[in-house]
């Protein structure tokens, strides 16, 4: 249990928090939402003791742990191996293990007044150290690491061989082991690839404890929170359910207030016109102080401040261009002294695409867009830009990028075509939400929502057709997520991205690569797609279950596994049967559609007297259907090439 008593916090003379009064019950999963600056991490500290109220307190009861994911590491700390850091997670474990062992020696020398305090004692910390799982932390280590995508090779390198957000991980798997009582998590997804965010989601999922979750990830606040606290002007409101009932919940609040405030500022203009109308008439003398002390009495509402963002992103028309976008001809590429990312990779980009590349961090997520945009060269083969293209890169440390002394008009001029006129600087940046004194400010006071707004402005003065952007929604509150999201998904153009917000990818990627040891492999879909379609080859269908049904178990006889075959090889039959189908269906619909194709051509070439308008209508509507059949075909096709595969390997198992 957590309460919050008279809180208040300022800085500046400005407070972050007035007055807070709230209760976060035992066992609660709370996600602590509100706009960048609104004090969320200040409230965190404060609840760990790092920081002091100006006034008011947090109870907290005596015998809880917290566990919080610090931001930076002791320095003596990253001397440390991987493992060792991770598994020492729980600090009172040494002073628990230092007075076990000096009690030890006492225990031999102790006289019989001593000896029974001594072992209850002794009892008692033997106990309490099994109950903190002193003899699974290293293993429990080792699971969360490897689960976050450290290779089991480098988990006895020193924490210094590793980079920054790394280093990150490795904190947060330190917390997560330590299983507290009452856990803070301040923005955990921040260094995590999507892979380790779903990871992360499926152990939080199992946690007992209190959980308070700081999160612009709107993925793990809809799956792990019940009840969600947002922090906006100087207050904190507690809403009972999680991220998709507190938007709702707030919108009908806010209705209901606005009505509420109307019909009390209308009141309020009855009696003062009451007031100015009987005052001056001494026998309505009495009933001008009455409706007087009724209007002193009426309190006033305060309407909500919005968190909606306030800035704009709208992207211009894109250029015309071919139907391919991009395509990687038998790319291979590695870096010095390392192994080879990519080999021989062939790859293709539509116009029109919505693309995202997942995987874990290391795979080349960001190696793939940096190839593509032309600021790496492949060591073999070739990257092909399609007819017209015109590439956009947002890189993912753009931000560092920028000359903290230019103003914003001057960064974005900086960007202008030779030919192009001076007046589009500022059109561009009012399309972007700059406009009259924004425009003068230097980059070096921007939000992290602005900067990604002048980047977008910077890569539109020169608009693209295919947009390359590497984790665009870094720095971004949940409201310039959305912003941003419901731009891509308007933009006409091509757009290929990296990004760790499963939400953010969600709704906007139509297409997905998922980038793996195993190579790069196309999903025709968007992420729900992706992951039926994964998860089916992982361990769903009959092709997915085949490593599991012919790897021999213990106790298992060469009868069991022919049996388990069998069945594997039945499954996959069917599955192959279903997929060759669907196949020859859209073939001989290709071949109907496309005969139709040739009799509407014919009619516009035959010379007779036709009407060419709705020729035309039909022929355009005829070519949608047939790109329309002709994914499919493609989908459906690449799934029947890898049950093949797969139902070849069985049988060269059963050979």
């Amino acid at each position: 249990m957590i309460d919050f008593k008279n809180l208040s916090k300022s800085f500046g003379g400005t407070y972050v928090f007035k007055d807070v009064n709230c209760r976060i019950n035992t066992g609660e999963r709370v996600g602590v939402v509100g706009p960048n600056g609104a004090g969320k991490s200040t409230l965190f500290s404060i609840v760990t003791g790092e920081m002091l109220p100006d006034s008011g307190e947090v109870v907290i009861p005596k015998d809880f742990r917290l566990g919080i994911m610090r931001q930076h590491i002791a320095d003596t700390e990253k001397e440390r191996t991987l493992l060792d850091f991770t598994a020492d997670a729980i600090p009172e474990l040494k002073s628990y293990s230092a007075e076990l062992e000096a009690l030890e020696a006492k225990l031999d020398n102790a006289s019989d007044d001593e000896l029974d305090s001594l072992l209850k004692r002794h009892g008692f910390l033997q106990t309490t150290i099994e109950h903190l799982g002193v003899y699974h932390l290293e293993q429990e280590a080792k699971e969360a690491l490897t689960s976050l995508g450290f290779p089991v090779e480098r988990l006895n390198e020193p924490l210094t061989a590793f980079s920054g957000g790394w280093q990150m991980r490795a904190a947060l798997a330190r917390v997560l082991i330590s299983h507290p009582d009452i856990l803070l998590l301040d923005e955990p997804s921040n260094y995590l690839d999507i892979p380790a965010v779903e990871w992360l989601c499926r152990y939080l999922a199992n946690f007992k404890g209190t959980l308070l979750l700081i999160s612009h990830d709107r993925f793990l606040l809809r799956k792990l929170c019940s009840i969600t606290l947002e922090l906006n002007n100087a207050k904190v409101t507690r809403y009972p359910g999680n991220y998709d009932f507190y938007r709702t919940e707030k919108e009908q609040r806010k209705i209901a207030l606005e009505a509420a405030k109307r019909n009390s500022d209308h009141k309020k203009e009855q009696l003062e016109r009451m007031i100015d109308r009987f005052r001056a008439k001494s026998t309505k003398a009495a009933a001008a102080k009455s409706a007087q002390k009724k209007l002193d009495r009426m309190e006033d509402i305060e309407l909500p401040e919005a968190m909606d963002y306030r800035g704009v992103i709208r992207f211009p028309e894109p250029p015309g261009c071919g139907v391919e976008a991009a395509r990687f001809e038998n790319l291979t590429f590695g870096y010095p002294g390392g192994d080879k990312l990519f080999e021989n990779l062939s790859m293709e980009i539509a116009a029109g695409d919505k693309l995202a590349v997942i995987g874990y961090n290391g795979m080349g997520k960001t190696t793939l867009l940096k190839l593509l945009s032309g600021h790496l060269t492949p060591q073999a083969g070739r990257v092909v830009i399609g007819h017209r293209i015109i590439i956009g890169y947002q890189a993912q440390e753009f931000s560092d990028l920028l000359n903290d002394e230019l103003s914003v008009y001057d960064a974005v001029r900086q960007m202008l075509p030779p030919a192009a006129s001076l007046a589009s600087v500022a059109n561009v940046l009012g399309s972007f939400g700059f406009s009259g004194d924004a425009m003068k400010k230097p980059c070096g006071v921007l939000s992290g929502g602005e900067k990604i707004r002048l980047q977008m402005a910077r890569i539109f003065i020169n608009p693209p057709n295919l947009l390359i952007l590497d984790e665009p929604t870094t720095h971004l509150d949940i409201s310039a997520r959305e912003l941003l999201q419901e731009a891509l998904r308007s933009y006409q153009g091509t757009v290929v991205m990296v990004s760790h917000d499963i939400e953010f990818v969600r709704n906007v990627a139509t297409t997905i690569w998922a980038v793996s040891p195993d190579g790069v492999k196309k999903y025709f879909g968007n992420y729900d797609y992706y992951l039926e379609k994964s998860a089916a080859l992982a361990g769903g269908s009959a092709a997915a279950a085949l490593a599991s049904s012919i790897a021999p178990m213990a106790g298992e006889t060469a009868k069991d596994r022919r049996r388990a075959r069998a069945q594997a090889r039945n499954a996959i039959a069917g599955e192959l049967r279903a997929a060759k189908k669907k196949v020859e269906e859209l073939e001989a619909l290709l071949d109907k559609q496309s005969e139709q194709k040739t009799i509407l051509v014919a009619k516009l070439s035959s010379g007779e007297k036709v009407d060419f308008g709705k020729l035309n209508s039909e022929l355009a509507a005829l070519d949608k259907e047939i790109a329309k059949t002709e994914e499919e075909w493609e989908k459906f096709s690449t799934e029947l090439e890898a049950l093949k595969m797969e139902n070849d390997r069985i049988n060269s198992e059963n050979r």
